[in-house]
């Protein structure tokens, strides 16, 4: 069972920016991949971005390419999303979340690729 744990989030100003950390509390070689999703209140959880945790790549939503950025670090297991650029559209509940083994057939923007997720954290920005 892998556990994930966000932080970094908080309240802050339009332009400003934000850091993302999610821990693991175990480090699994089945992971595949490790992604980004939001979430406001009585919409569905939206993907951000994401990495395969080999390092090949990253994807982004269309709406935080150029302004966000995913990366990791394989010795803490560790997955950081710096945010620059903040919009008050950024605010949200951001959560981590891990997915393990290649999921054929699922959109790699689908939440139903993930297995774990964290509980979440509030970012808001002011306009």
């Amino acid at each position: 069972q892998v556990q994930l744990g966000e932080s970094g989030g908080g309240l802050v100003q339009a332009g400003d920016s934000l850091r993302l950390s999610c821990a693991a509390s175990v480090r699994t070689y089945s992971i595949y991949t490790k992604g980004w999703f939001r979430q406001t209140p009585g919409k569905e959880r939206d993907f951000v971005g994401s990495i395969k945790w080999s390092g090949t790549g990253t994807t982004y939503a269309d709406s935080v390419k150029g302004r966000f950025t995913i990366s990791r670090d394989n010795a803490e297991s560790t997955v950081i999303l710096q945010m620059n650029s903040l919009k008050p559209e950024d605010t949200a509940v951001y959560y981590c979340a891990a997915g393990v083994g290649i999921k054929y057939g699922i959109s790699k923007y689908s939440a139903a690729r993930y297995d774990y997720w964290g509980q979440g954290t509030q970012v808001t920005v002011s306009s």
